[in-house]
């Protein structure tokens, strides 16, 4: 493993391998309120993990990508019956969201955020070196359009500035995060424009702290990035191994605990910023 010289040593926060039920190669994690996370399968399974403890609440049948929680629903992305599901937290109800948009049928729906206005931000990737509109607005009934009229190169991770007025987009294939000025309107104030270069990396998730600076999972090879200013890219951590870190994609801080989900493998790393 080799390690930024600010970085903290790496741990197993939750090892799946062999829990009941195992955590199926998880693409996402998100923390909530009361600390549990939760976290998606490639059965398209939805797991809640509280301390040592997991639990498979529902399921899709598909394989989950990002995944996004309001106060009242879970929001998760599917790549394999392309789409958005809704998982209702009173009820368990488990149901498909959001209306077709014309003109734009989902590809490869990959991570949703919510927005401060309640709406939902979904990355459409499309196809690897196939640049596409891909980021998409859904209003909490569903209904659907465009946000971004603007082709990216693969649209991923997606995160938020700490005052919201930033959208910040993982774009694996461009090897850049890119970010997007928002308007009080909450829609795009200018085009994407380039926030940081990761030639050699493939960036997947994002993570913001509260100092706003960005935490980048990337894919291949298997690193935690660092960005804290524009255009200013550390290695955070590296594990050429790809064991610890296994091909990481999305992140998420509960506190001060940086949490990284492996797709690579069954298990969920941390590290205590």
């Amino acid at each position: 493993m080799r390690l930024h010289p600010d970085a903290p040593e790496p741990y197993t926060l939750f090892d799946g391998l062999l829990s009941k039920p195992r955590l199926d190669h998880a693409e996402c994690v998100v923390v909530a309120p009361d600390g549990a996370l939760w976290c998606g399968g490639e059965g398209g399974q939805i797991y809640r993990i509280d301390g040592d403890r997991i639990e498979e609440v529902a399921s899709t049948g598909g394989f989950l990508l990002g995944l996004a929680l309001g106060p009242d629903a879970l929001y998760a992305c599917d790549l394999a019956l392309p789409g958005l599901w809704r998982l209702d937290l009173a009820t368990g109800t488990l149901a498909r969201f959001g209306a077709d948009i014309p003109g734009h049928p989902l590809v490869n729906p990959n991570y949703p955020v919510l927005m401060p206005d309640g709406g939902l931000l979904v990355s459409d990737s499309g196809r690897a070196g196939e640049p596409r509109v891909g980021l998409l607005r859904y209003d909490p009934d569903g209904r659907g359009e465009v946000w971004l009229d603007e082709p990216l190169n693969f649209a991923n991770g997606l995160a938020w500035s700490p005052d919201h007025r930033t959208l910040y987009v993982a774009e694996s294939w461009g090897y850049r995060v890119a970010a997007i000025d928002v308007g009080a309107d909450g829609r795009p104030a200018g085009p994407a424009r380039t926030y940081a270069e990761t030639p050699g990396f493939i960036v997947d998730g994002l993570a913001v702290d509260a100092d706003g600076t960005l935490f980048v999972g990337a894919y291949e090879p298997s690193a935690v990035l660092r960005i804290p200013a524009p255009g200013r890219v550390e290695v955070f951590a590296h594990d050429e191994t790809a064991h610890l870190l296994c091909h990481p994609t999305n992140l998420a801080f509960r506190g001060r605990e940086l949490v990284v989900a492996n797709l690579g493998r069954w298990h969920l790393t941390g590290f205590k910023l």
